[in-house]
């Protein structure tokens, strides 16, 4: 690469220039820097780049690299995103409006901005908020065709995950942790006998309210003297390092439960458990089965729930639930199944589903349910609490090797699809 040709194609050294008039204005003329496949790289378009990249590394307090250096390996990351996002054309790879409005309102929310605001924000440094968007697309595109491709490449073994469980690592991985909020009302420890007993009986008239269902943040926030409690969030901690007083207690507590009144010198401690991820994880199933029948060109709506309202009639009277939806039921993937949906769990379902299934006693068919995929009825075989403690644990130790074994297949893979394109650099 001829770096000194190129630093003048791009405009970037000495600048490639023209004069116009007496004037003296100078006009930067663009060109092709690099065709890849069948997409072009124009010098504005390097341009535009090392000026971000620039700023990005400016703002960060990162030293730039040499002039040369900088636009190489600028210019190397837009031939790989160029070739990825061929790929991604090929593939029919589309981001759709409200997945892009999604992402932007979770940037938005990064920087504690409404979608509003970061406009607004953006537009105050002279940034354009369209061209944003189609930044944000662009990398959602690239975030795809890498997805699809890499994670084929990925291979973990049940082995491996057995192996990586037992080691420390994984141990300390998939040990429970905890995120406890804590509330002190602090009690000196001369405090007279009458005095302290107040101070208790107050405690336990706030607990009260909390394990009534009263938020625990706004109780004790709105505390007042004498009795005003301190504390708060203490974060997610592991086992290990929970605060010695509470070591005892955090771990058998559940998630949304309050700790009875804890005592120590500094007074007496209420700890509230936020949430809880890891240890041990009973879920409530429900194993049904349904038939589903969908409005079309030849069926109506009503036609349709008449149809299931006539199926269940069949199924009370005797008929077998399984041979009906064998027979009548347009849910592809459970029909020949005689309509087993095998245990569910909750989140599983759409909303209109799992309430029809909550509702019914097990044994029994529900009414008509409309859900978005048409009419259902279904049957309840049974109910069960299940314990996902080993699912969860691996997981957990699935997803952790995943991206650990991710980023050495994408380097593998981004260096692969470079030596296999047609790169000419101008």
């Amino acid at each position: 690469m001829n770096i000194r040709a190129l630093l003048l194609a791009a405009g970037l050294a000495m600048g490639l220039v023209t004069g116009t008039g007496a004037r003296g204005a100078t006009e930067i003329i663009d060109q092709v820097v690099a065709i890849v496949d069948n997409d072009i790289i124009m010098a504005s378009e390097l341009r535009t780049r090392v000026a971000q990249v620039t700023e990005n590394l400016t703002s960060r307090g990162i030293d730039l690299p040499p002039e040369d250096t900088l636009i190489r390996e600028t210019l190397d990351r837009l031939i790989l995103e160029s070739i990825q996002m061929q790929m991604g054309q090929r593939y029919g790879v589309r981001i759709s409006d409200a997945q892009l409005n999604a992402a932007i309102g979770r940037i938005a929310a990064q920087n504690r901005m409404s979608l509003d605001e970061f406009r607004v924000a953006l537009e105050s440094r002279g940034q354009s908020y369209n061209d944003m968007r189609e930044q944000v697309r662009r990398e959602l595109v690239l975030q795809r065709v890498q997805q699809g491709n890499v994670n084929q490449r990925i291979q973990i073994s049940e082995q491996e995950v057995e192996n990586f469980i037992a080691t420390n690592e994984g141990q300390k991985l998939t040990r429970p942790e905890y995120h406890l909020l804590h509330a002190l009302l602090p009690l000196a420890s001369d405090t007279p006998a009458a005095e302290a007993a107040k101070a208790e009986a107050y405690v336990k008239k706030v607990l009260g309210r909390i394990r009534g269902g009263a938020d625990f943040s706004e109780v004790v926030s709105t505390s007042a003297a004498p009795y005003a409690f301190s504390g708060g969030d203490l974060g997610w901690r592991s086992e290990d390092d929970l605060p010695s007083l509470f070591a005892d207690v955090a771990p058998g507590m559940s998630a949304g439960e309050t700790s009875d009144p804890i005592l120590s010198e500094s007074g007496l401690h209420l700890i509230h458990m936020a949430e809880l991820r890891g240890g041990q994880q009973v879920v409530a199933q429900t194993q049904a089965s349904h038939i589903l029948v969908k409005p079309s060109e030849i069926l109506t709506d009503d036609q349709a729930r008449d149809l299931v309202a006539s199926l269940r009639r069949r199924a009370l009277d005797g008929e077998d639930f399984a041979e009906l939806a064998r027979e009548y039921s347009e849910d592809i993937g459970s029909a020949q199944e005689g309509g087993d949906l095998g245990w569910t769990m909750a989140g599983q379902m759409v909303p209109e589903f799992e309430d029809a299934m909550a509702a019914t006693a097990v044994g029994e068919i529900s009414e008509p349910v409309r859900t978005q995929f048409g009419w259902h009825i279904v049957k309840v075989t049974g109910r069960r609490d299940h314990d996902m403690t080993q699912d969860a644990i691996r997981a957990k130790a699935m997803d952790y090797l995943h991206n650990r074994k991710y980023q050495e297949e994408l380097d593998a893979w981004l260096r692969q699809i470079r030596d296999e394109a047609f790169v000419d650099i101008k």
